[in-house]
Parts: C-alpha cells; structure tokens; sequence
C-alpha cells in the first residue's frame, strides 16, 4: 500500500524535489566571526531566552539536517567546528546549492554585525533584488539631519523615498512598533509632532510613536503605487518587541477598505502565524493581498508548519501563497527553509489530492506557483528575468563606425502629451533591462491634460492627478543616441497597466484608427514630412523688438538673413546639418533633402516616405536630433509656427497617399482619371477636406499656428484643394517619375511643427474613413489664389478656439478617436487659446 502510495504521488514529489526557488524574502549573511549568534539559526528567541533553543523541536531537527548536509557530528559543536574549517564561502555555496534556490530578495534593514553586502550574495545565487525597509530608511535619514529640531517638517523626509535602480519592493515593520491598526487619515500636523518626539528621544533613532509610523506606512504605499512596487508587511510572530496582539493583519482593514490603495500590491509575511486563518480570510477577499509562509517554515514544529499552510490555503487562491526562507546571518538558514518547505508543501499537496480537492496534475502546478511562479508575477522584477522574452527587432539601428562604443549608461523614455510637447523620463540601463522594459515606469493620468504653458492638467480635460498609468517602452524603437555618449532612447506607448493599452495614448490612437482602414479597406496610410524650423543664435542687447526680452540679457535672434535656398546659407550652418545628416543616418531615418527656407535663419529638412505610425516616430526622432545637434553648436532650433509676424512661418507639411498590399492605390490607373486620382484616393482625400476645420485643433495646437495660416503666405488658410496650388491647405502632387495627369499623393499645409504628430495623423485617417464610407467626392479644385476670388471661397478657423469649436460639432472624429481623449485635447486647446501674451509665446522658442 504504501509502495502504491508513491508512486501515485511520484510525479508529485519529482515536482517539489526539481523545482527551482524563488525566495522572496530573506536577509543579509553575517561573516564567520560576527558577534552575532549561531543559536538565532534556530530561535526568533534574543538574550537570556535564546539558551533556551537546544530545547526546541525546531533546533534539534534543524541541526539534524544540518549535520547530514556537512557529514559531520551530530551536534552543535560539530556543525560550528564544520564551519570554523570550511570557511563562509565553502558552506555558503553547500547550502545553496542544496537549497537550489535561483533567486532571493534581502531585507537589509536588520542591522547585524559584520553583515556582508547584498552584492556579496550573488556569487551564489543567480539572482538577487533588495527589499527596502520604511522604517529603517527613516531612521537612517533621521540620525544624519542636521537641522534643529523644530524646524524639522515631515516633508524633508520626501526625498528620501526615491526609488533604487535595483529595488525589488519596500516592508514595513510597523508590526514591531505600534501595531498593524493603520491610521490612513494621519494628519501631517500629527506626524509632525510625532517627529519631534522622537528627535527629542535622540540619536540613534528608533521609530515608535505610532502617528510617526502610521504616516511613514502611508507614504511608503504611495510610493509602491507610484514605482509600482510590492510592500510587505511583518504579520503575526517574531521577537519579543513585538505586541502579538497588534500583529493580528485583520488590523489592516480599515487600510485595505481605503480606495486610494485599491491597486496595491500587499504581501502578509511569516503566514502571519499564529493568525494564519485571518490571513487567508484577507487574501480570499482583498485582491490586493498575498500571502508569504516564510519564517513559519521551519522555525515551527512539524505540525505547527503543516497546520499553518493549510490555514492559508483554506480560503486562500493558491495564486497568491509564496514561499520563502526568511533567512537570515548564515547560510543554513537558507538550507533549513528550503529543505522544510518543500517536505511540508509535498504533505499538503498530497492530503489535498487524497481529500479529493486536487488530481495530481493541479497539485503539481499548486507547486510550481506556490515556490515560484507566484512570486515571479507578484515582484515583477523576475518577469524579464525568468520568462521568456521575444526578441524585438528594432526600426532603428544605430549604424555602426570604426570608433568604439561605451555601452550605454541612461535610457530615454520618451512620450509625447496632447499639447505636442516631448517629455521624458531617464533611467539607468540596468534598472530599463531589470524592470522598465517590461513594466514600464509610473506616469500621472495628468500627463495628457498639460498644456504647453502649464504642467499641471488644464481644466475641461477630466484629467486629474488622481490615476496613474504605465509608460511602457516600444522596443523596436530603442536606439542608441548618436549626438550623445552612453545614452539610448526610446519611445513609449501608455499603458493601464502592462499589455493594456490606455484610452488616450497618441500612439495607441494612431494604430487603432490605422486598423479601422486596414480591416474595413485594406488600405495603409503613408506619411512624409518637412520639417521647417528656425536657428537662433545668442545675441546681448537690450533694445529687442519683444517686450518679453528681458533688457540688457542674452537673446535669441535668426542664424543668418539670407534668401530662399541661399548657398551662403548652407556655408554658414554645414558643420551642423552634416551631423544633423549623421544622426539621422544613425537612426535608420532617411533625409531626402535640405534647404535654406524664406525665413530668416530658417531651413527645411524632409524625410523619407512611409507607413504613417513609422513615420510619426521619425518625425519625434528627427525633432530630437535637429534641437540636439543645433544645442551643441551653441543654436536654438525652434519648430514655432510663427517665430516673427514679419517673417515666414514654420510648417510640417505632411504628405499622405494609400497603398494596397504595398501598391500606392491613390493615385489613379492612367491619365482618363478627371484629378488624377482613384476613386479611393478622391473619397478619401474629401473626407479630409471636408474635416479639415476640426482637423486644424490637431495639426495646429497653438494660438501661434494661427498667425502663420494666413492668406499669401503658402500655409492654405482657406478650405479649399488644388493641383500644385500652394496657397491651398490640400494640394495635390506630382512628382518626378509620375505619369503625366496623374498625382500620387497630397500635401496637407496646415500642421506645423508643435502638432502631435500620432494625434494629427489620427484625425486625418478618421476624415478619410469617413469620406471612404460615404463615398465623398471632391469640388473643383482651387487654381488660383483663393484669397482673390473675393469671399467666394471659406475661410479655415482663424484662431484655435474656432478650430476647437468645429472639432466639438464633430462627432465623426469623436467616435473615431475616442470620445475621453477627444475631452481632453478640447480641455488642453481652450486653456491654450489664453497664451496671448508675448511672454508665454517666447517662453514657447526658448
């Protein structure tokens, strides 16, 4: 019978004896000559209570097992002889090798003698990621302010809680101080006058005034949620500074019932013992807490190990139970969690499977997820690490030359908001290929309700900073950046959390409404801009046209005063535009050709053509690299529409066809064609024609566009097409290499260089579906300039409040885009329909 028994369970016991560690909570090792002593690998017991331990069941197992391991005598004074002569390192890797654990997170906030480093660690575990403790953070940063003690506010603490590179999640310990009844509503005044008291007990530090550590408790959620980091708690049993009674977890109701924690990610450590029913209650209803049995295992008796896990899992989902060692100074400790949580989760997987509440093949997936799976996707910083990742290929290669590359120290993530603006965020590389790469970096739901004049959101736009989303970053689009050393960049897409795309990220837009043509027409749109910009140069003097330069400071003024296309012009500015041409090259972005425009200091660069979302991320690359490279030559390049009311605007005229299964299906099969085009092409092209005033409050986002789309100014300020008609907003094109009667793409003036170009392109696409469904056809084309046929002729919006007045009577581009992003841009344009004053809009160029 028991012959049958094994091998029903042989599968089973393969499972729990093969399966790799991940151990989620641990602590330092101490050298071999550390005052710290060897009995507390047995005991949580400290002074005159650990000469006790000998006479625990849990030490004379535990030392038992230890002695097999080493081959040496079965006592305690051969096991500390064993290690005397071994040496730390030769037991170290004995022990976790026979643990076979692939990963550990160490809690150092215990300070221990002679405690080795986390980094120490590593030689013996393949992965090791740091827990960081609140309260010993706290106290750290208390024992070395210098301020007195009055005027020592709360908010000095703030900065302290930036998060490492290389953290895996925070703890608190408050269990140890005043008890898991959490104050959420702690006032700042009652933490305040905590702190004094506190400082008043002086140095070293210890943390125990209870409205001190509730607001300590408070924060160190906040900032979980913001770096979307876990936080464990101490629960239940540990040494005796701790009040049992108030280390019961059904404490933490009142904060677990608290929305603004809603998302967090809790874990309930040492299965809260001996209130492990109560933990399971929490984790059964709670869906933001987790369960950890380490410390419970092994430091109880067999049954009280047996007993305490199945407690958990009663009501518990095996999906949120976690091993760990709780391990701590030396090394057996490892060993001795390791070896009795697989012994206990075998027992219990078994009686599981014999009281018929698992088959086999449940219990072994239980304990696979329970020794790592679980913990993996709980502290997502083991996702890249032990899954397996798709290998992205990047659209943006970084060309290699003969000089050698330091690899790269910072990572950009770049976005870009509803006003235009680009933003980013900087990481170390090692914290991007740890965590942001896979789960992206938290941003506020703010970010795209920020005007270009305000970083807070605008009003009208139902964006608050309440929300956070994930900035996750788009790998096929990470680059080395060739105007700088040991920096990469990298566009991001906003997510709500990884893999679900958020309502309002411009990328995310541009794509979806890029699907609705493929799927309904099977048409892709294709893009080509030319980016007209101004360099500036610096020039003191206090007599500058704009009140807004301040008199007597450093200004800008144009590069140079020279014509249209001027050689002299190019001369002057060769040196930049050659590593201009360079860094282009480098990021895989093909520049077809370069010019001096009509403005003063003004140039124009155009890119290559192709599919629309590509060529919404070069547009953001190309911009980077001409303010970059004009930086380091000591320049400004400004994309403002308008820089000078006497002088040219700038545009990003933008040039769009279709194409079918990779043919340009806009224009038309031959000449017979009545404008050249196809029947796609003309119903599409008069769905943006017919948009095209709503369309402006994407493609010209300031007050400032207005000023360059003017009347005689080639910017198309009536709504009007035409064939190689320059004073129209629409024109058709030609080029080289066309049949003649036959235009393959049009140009659309009215988008300038401060549009977002993923929104832009995402309102044409939805004109253009609209007139594809409705089958538009185009009037007659404008020949001339439609500014002398005498009103015959509608004028486009004026100003950006009539272009967002026409984009609220849209309700084709408000289904197609979204009604709550569409909210939020009307929201962003009004309160920038205010910037009126030359002081904003210079503020604009610099």
């Amino acid at each position: 019978r028991e012959r049958a028994e094994m091998e029903k369970f042989a599968e089973l016991r393969e499972a729990v004896e093969s399966v790799e560690l991940v151990d989620a909570h641990a602590h330092n090792i101490v050298a071999l000559d550390s005052a710290f002593p060897f009995l507390s690998c047995f005991s949580e017991a400290t002074g005159d209570a650990l000469s006790y331990a000998p006479h625990t069941l849990n030490f004379k197992r535990s030392l038992k097992d230890i002695a097999e391991l080493y081959c040496c005598d079965l006592s305690l004074h051969g096991v500390q002889e064993f290690r005397t002569c071994s040496g730390l390192e030769s037991i170290s890797k004995l022990c976790f090798k026979a643990a076979s654990i692939s990963a550990i997170l160490i809690d150092d906030g215990i300070e221990l003698d002679k405690r080795l480093d986390i980094e120490w660690h590593r030689d013996f575990v393949p992965v090791v990621g740091r827990i960081l403790r609140i309260e010993r953070l706290a106290e750290n940063i208390l024992d070395e302010i210098s301020l007195i003690l009055e005027e020592v506010p709360v908010g000095s603490l703030n900065p302290f809680f930036t998060i490492s590179d290389k953290l895996a999640g925070l703890k608190s310990i408050a269990a140890y101080r005043s008890g898991l009844e959490i104050n959420p509503n702690v006032t700042s005044k009652e933490a305040e006058e905590g702190l004094v008291d506190v400082l008043r007990a002086g140095s070293p530090a210890r943390i125990t005034n209870k409205n001190f550590i509730d607001y300590l408790f408070m924060r160190g959620l906040e900032v979980a949620l913001c770096f979307d980091l876990p936080v464990q708690i101490h629960t239940g049993f540990g040494d005796k500074d701790l009040d049992l009674r108030l280390a019961n977890p059904l404490h933490l109701r009142y904060l677990l019932e608290d929305k603004r924690f809603s998302k967090s990610r809790i874990v309930l450590l040492h299965a809260s013992y001996p209130f492990s029913k109560e933990a399971s209650y929490l984790a059964s209803v709670y869906p933001q807490v987790y369960l950890d049995f380490g410390l419970a295992v092994p430091k109880l008796s067999s049954h009280g190990m047996l007993s305490s896990l199945k407690e958990l899992l009663e009501l518990a989902p095996i999906k949120k139970v976690m091993f760990s060692t709780d391990g701590c100074a030396f090394p057996e400790t490892f060993y001795l969690g390791a070896k009795r949580a697989r012994e206990v989760v075998f027992s219990v997987m078994r009686d599981a499977c014999v009281d018929g509440d698992l088959s086999v093949p449940e219990a072994v997936e239980a304990v696979k997820d329970i020794f790592a799976e679980n913990a993996k996707q709980f502290y997502k910083i083991f996702s890249k690490l032990f899954g397996s990742i798709s290998v992205v290929s990047p659209r943006f290669v970084r060309v290699e030359n003969n000089a050698p590359q330091l690899d790269a120290a910072l990572v950009r993530v770049i976005w870009i908001d509803a006003s235009g603006q680009h933003r980013c965020r900087v990481v170390p590389k090692m914290r991007f290929k740890e965590s942001v790469e896979k789960n992206g970096l938290g941003l506020t739901c703010a970010s795209m309700g920020m005007s270009s004049s305000c970083d807070g959101p605008a009003d009208e736009t139902n964006l608050t900073g309440v929300g956070e989303i994930r900035l996750i970053p788009d790998l096929s689009t990470k680059c080395r950046i060739p105007w700088t050393k040991q920096e990469e960049m990298v566009l991001a897409d906003m997510h709500l959390k990884p893999g679900e795309p958020w309502e309002y990220c411009p990328r995310e837009t541009l794509r979806r409404v890029s699907k609705v043509l493929k799927e309904e027409f099977n048409l892709v749109m294709n893009a080509g801009f030319e980016n007209e910009f101004f360099l500036l140069k610096r020039y003191a003097w206090s007599f500058i046209q704009f009140e807004s330069r301040r008199d007597g400071k450093e200004q800008w003024v144009p590069f140079d005063q020279t014509p249209y296309c001027s050689t002299s012009a190019f001369d002057a500015a060769a040196p930049i535009f050659h590593e201009v041409s360079s860094a282009l090259q480098a990021l895989n972005i093909s520049m077809e050709q370069l010019h001096a425009e009509a403005g003063k200091g003004q140039f124009e660069i155009a890119t290559a053509y192709t599919v629309c979302t590509d060529a919404a991320d070069n547009l953001i690359f190309t911009r980077e690299v001409i303010r970059a490279v004009a930086r380091k030559h000591g320049l400004l390049a400004t994309f403002v529409p308008k820089y000078a009311l006497d002088d040219i605007g700038s545009g990003s005229h933008v040039h769009i066809s279709l194409s079918e299964n990779g043919k340009n299906v806009f224009m038309a099969s031959d000449g017979s064609s009545l404008h050249g085009m196809s029947k796609v092409g003309e119903e599409f092209m008069s769905g943006v024609l017919s948009h095209l005033p709503s369309i402006l409050a994407f493609t010209a986002p300031l007050p400032n566009s207005y000023d360059r789309i003017q009347p005689n100014m080639w910017s198309g300020a009536y709504l009007c097409w035409g064939k190689e008609n320059r004073e129209a907003p629409l024109r058709t094109a030609c080029p080289p290499g066309v049949p003649d009667g036959v235009v393959s793409n049009f140009e659309i003036k009215a988008f300038d260089g401060c549009a977002n170009p993923y929104l832009a392109l995402a309102s044409i696409i939805a004109a253009g579906i609209d007139g594809l469904r409705g089958h538009f056809h185009l009037p007659e084309p404008v020949d001339e300039n439609p500014h002398s046929l005498d009103g015959k002729v509608q004028r486009l919006p004026k100003s950006l409040s009539e272009s967002v007045e026409a984009l609220e009577k849209d309700g084709v581009l408000k289904d197609l885009i979204g009604e709550k992003l569409l909210v939020a841009i009307k929201g962003v344009r009004k309160v920038c329909s205010n910037i009126l004053s030359p002081s904003q809009f210079y503020s604009l160029i610099c």
